[in-house]
């Protein structure tokens, strides 16, 4: 099958690329139809790098953002801003830009020029700790909504979603968004404060064992972290005739990649408005009575991208593709980071009616080797085409987790992949 989008535009590379890495790619394409291009950097070459920064792990690990734009379609790019926040992602708001991540505390910054000068960073939160990737943002007039992670249960070692909780935000976009009381955040819960792997049975979840509190070594250098989710997108149903559809409007969901060990699952859960505003997060239930946690989803191990398309009326789905997550530790192949369910070098597309019901639109991009990522991704719409803005490598980077490039494919005609 060949990829409909394996050529690239180069947006960045990193020149240390042992030490300084490329991550959290984020895009969204202007009424004047400029790019804007965010990532951050991050790696211990980092602390050295000119330009703001923030840290984290008590000053131990240190992160810069980076804002790139583009006139020509992606064909050049040049660097307007540094920023000292990671985890970011772009969006507009009545006409004006923002870039929301975190450094600890929720940051964000906007700009009145179309991204070519940027406000000084605002805090958001007050001494939280919050996870997050560039993930969608859901534009529901008079609202804007976005999803990250509170890092909530901070005892437990090494990769830690087990104790994250996601949270939606929520503002008025004719509010200025750089004032904290412009923002309403959800109340939520930690995956580890609803789920004990011992509840779970008969479908293969979680895929191998662990302690409660710490990841468990299953080969030389190979660690499984406790079953947990993160990296939350936003859902709205619009169909009526879906069994989820609130016709209030007072409802969306939020599909988080999941930490099984295995691939194949996403997390659901769903947040309501309350009457009094507030918003409240539960767990969605089937007609069965049965909660629906654990939903089958085409690459819900590693990060995905959701996109509702107003065109076609379908979700869009920008996953990673697994195709060798059942073989053993001691065959794997060296290049894959970590477990048999990291593979990050192929990058899938899906469109979907009720973001269940998944169809195979294609292969977006495909690295020569595994080494040769391409995942992490984030999509916007430009006129006819696709937009992916993705975290690549190529033999220069240290491995498929730590890459090296930044890179821009185009899915020309998108539409036409419906069947």
């Amino acid at each position: 099958m060949r990829a409909l989008a394996d050529d690239f535009e180069l947006v960045y590379r990193s020149e240390r690329p042992q030490n300084v890495h490329c991550y959290t790619p984020g895009i969204v394409v202007t009424a004047s139809r400029r790019l804007i291009a965010t990532f951050d950097l991050g790696g211990d070459g980092v602390r050295d790098l000119p330009g703001p920064k923030g840290s984290r792990a008590r000053g131990m690990r240190f992160g810069m953002g980076k804002v790139y734009v583009s006139d020509d379609g992606g064909s050049s790019w040049a660097e307007r801003c540094t920023f000292p926040f990671w985890h970011a992602r772009p969006f507009i708001a009545a006409g004006r830009l923002y870039i929301l991540g975190h450094a600890g505390d929720l940051m964000i910054i906007a700009s009145d020029d179309r991204g070519e000068t940027w406000s000084v960073p605002v805090a958001l939160t007050a001494n939280m700790k919050w996870h997050g990737s560039s993930c969608n943002v859901l534009h529901a007039d008079p609202y804007v909504y976005l999803a990250l992670d509170e890092r909530r249960d901070l005892a437990v070692k090494g990769w830690n979603v087990a104790g994250l909780a996601p949270r939606l935000l929520r503002a008025r976009i004719d509010q200025d968004l750089l004032d904290p009381n412009s923002w309403t955040i959800s109340e939520s819960f930690s995956f580890n404060e609803i789920v004990s792997p011992s509840d779970l049975d008969l479908f293969g979840v979680p895929f191998y064992s662990t302690l409660v509190r710490a990841p468990a070594e299953l080969g030389s250098g190979r660690l499984c972290a406790p079953m947990g989710w993160l990296e939350p997108n936003i859902v709205q149903f619009h169909d009526p005739a879906h069994l989820w559809h609130d016709p209030a409007g007072r409802t969306v969901h939020l599909f988080l990649r999941t930490n099984t060990g295995g691939t194949g699952y996403a997390a659901l859960v769903k947040v309501v408005e309350q009457d009094d505003g507030r918003l409240f997060t539960s767990l969605q239930s089937t007609p069965s009575g049965k909660k629906a946690l654990f939903i089958p989803f085409p690459g819900g191990h590693l990060k995905f991208f959701l996109h509702y398309d107003d065109g076609t009326q379908l979700y869009w789905l920008l996953s990673s593709q697994a195709t060798d997550s059942m073989v053993r530790l001691t065959h794997m192949p060296r290049a894959r980071y970590n477990l048999p369910n990291n593979e990050r070098h192929r990058l899938q597309l899906h469109f979907s009616r009720n973001c269940i019901d998944w169809c195979f639109a294609g292969l977006v991009a495909a690295g020569q080797t595994e080494r040769h990522a391409r995942n992490y991704a984030s999509m916007a719409v430009d006129g006819d085409d696709l937009l992916v803005l993705c975290r690549s490598g190529d033999e220069e980077g240290r491995d498929p987790q730590y890459t090296n490039l930044i890179t821009l494919h185009r899915v020309k005609e998108f539409r036409k992949l419906v069947y």
